[in-house]
């Protein structure tokens, strides 16, 4: 029997090393819910969770920047309805000025009436969303996907000629300039449903654009968790499994320890 290298007890103590760490791995993963706590777990899929999670982080960023320029043509055409609904009144305005029955007394309280729409539509030309000219010649560029890909918006220009022509020069005072104003009136409507109908196509556009981002978020959400997401049930198998050799290497190594002791036995008293 040897007392000078007690073989027993080495190889207990490096089991008990081994079984320790392999607790303490366990652990970790149980109490981040990630399989990956160091990057040896799994390199290569540590990069691509990383690159999914920094995909998925831009992803949500185009979604909100598409929900604002959503915001922004929604706004757009709440107010173009409105503006729809004062040149509808205008036209029927110019319309009762053309009477041939009425005398100029009454066409004056008409444009009454018409100058003050006229007032109504030069002020929403002037209106803004967070700073931004909502009706101006210049185009609105933002992106719609995790990539970066810009969309443009073409302007709506409510100071563009067509429509100055109402705001700043009709009266329907006298029946010519009535018969001018519901001219200048009409080419007005005929623009605004243009203008309307490229809001809507742009409308239809960026609701593409949300649902194709929620769909990006989703698939890849699902693809990183396939990657790093701890499996809980095996997991807490595999640490009650390392528990209990550690205890019982634990208890292993105390015997080894204890077996010099016996070389006592046969030394002389």
């Amino acid at each position: 029997m040897i007392i000078g290298t007690n073989l027993g007890a080495q190889s207990a103590s490096n089991d008990l090393s081994r079984t320790s760490a392999a607790l303490t791995k366990s652990l970790a993963k149980l109490s981040s819910g990630s399989r990956i706590v160091n990057p040896y777990d799994d390199a290569g899929g540590l990069a691509t969770s990383m690159r999914f999670d920094a995909k998925i982080e831009r992803a949500n960023a185009a979604k909100n920047n598409v929900s604002n320029t959503q915001s922004f043509a929604n706004t757009q055409d709440g107010y173009l309805k409105r503006v729809a609904h004062t040149l509808n009144r205008m036209s029927e305005l110019a319309m009762l000025s053309l009477d041939g029955t009425k005398s100029d007394a009454d066409r004056a309280l008409y444009d009454n009436e018409f100058t003050q729409l006229k007032s109504y539509i030069s002020e929403v030309a002037t209106k803004e969303f967070n700073g931004v000219s909502l009706f101006s010649s210049s185009n609105l560029t933002s992106v719609i996907d995790s990539e970066g890909t810009s969309f443009e918006m073409a302007g709506i220009n409510l100071g563009s000629a067509t429509y100055t022509a109402v705001s700043s020069t009709s009266t329907i005072g006298t029946t010519g300039a009535a018969t001018t104003a519901l001219s200048n009136i009409k080419g007005a409507i005929t623009e605004l449903a243009l203008n309307r109908a490229t809001i809507g196509a742009y409308q239809s556009r960026l609701n593409m654009a949300s649902d194709n981002l929620d769909a990006t978020v989703e698939t890849f959400s699902a693809a990183t968790s396939a990657i790093k997401d701890v499996d809980v049930a095996r997991e807490s198998t595999e640490y009650s499994r390392q528990n209990i050799l550690n205890q019982a290497t634990t208890a292993m190594l105390a015997q080894a320890n204890n077996l010099p002791q016996s070389v006592m036995r046969l030394l002389p008293q």
